[in-house]
């Protein structure tokens, strides 16, 4: 991985995919999760404090992030997209409506998330959909 920050980008990917696969287990619980089954969990710790965060700040407006993100999805039903592009959306979007973070920023960590996490085409997807919305929001 590349900075800090993508770290705690992957971190927090991994948190709500857990969080939404998982049997109601909250952020926390599952962020101890995480840090447990890690074969670094001294560096685990240091990235789990944001990516904790993060994870929080997406379930805060997850009906609205979900909005953003299933409006941009054209032709595409949300539940019918993979829980791991569904998740770097959530993040992404949940960035873009940031205005301290470039979005082609937002953008190109997402699209890193979807080469590293999702399947062969997730990163055409994903970066299609936050265009989308990117450009909804005013921000390309």
């Amino acid at each position: 991985m590349r900075r800090p920050e993508s770290k705690h980008r992957a971190r927090a990917l991994q948190i709500l995919y857990a969080w939404e696969v998982g049997n109601g287990a909250g952020v926390a619980e599952v962020g101890s999760g995480l840090v447990r089954l890690s074969e670094h969990p001294a560096e685990m710790t240091d990235q789990l404090a944001p990516a904790r965060a993060m994870a929080d700040a997406v379930l805060a407006d997850l009906a609205g992030l979900d909005r953003a993100a299933s409006a941009a999805a054209e032709n595409w039903r949300w539940d019918r997209i993979g829980v791991v592009e569904r998740n770097i959306l959530r993040l992404a979007v949940l960035e873009l409506r940031d205005p301290a973070i470039p979005p082609k920023v937002a953008i190109d960590e997402a699209i890193h998330l979807a080469h590293l996490f999702g399947g062969a085409k997730s990163a055409a997807f994903v970066n299609g959909v936050l265009d989308r919305v990117a450009r909804t929001f005013g921000r390309l």
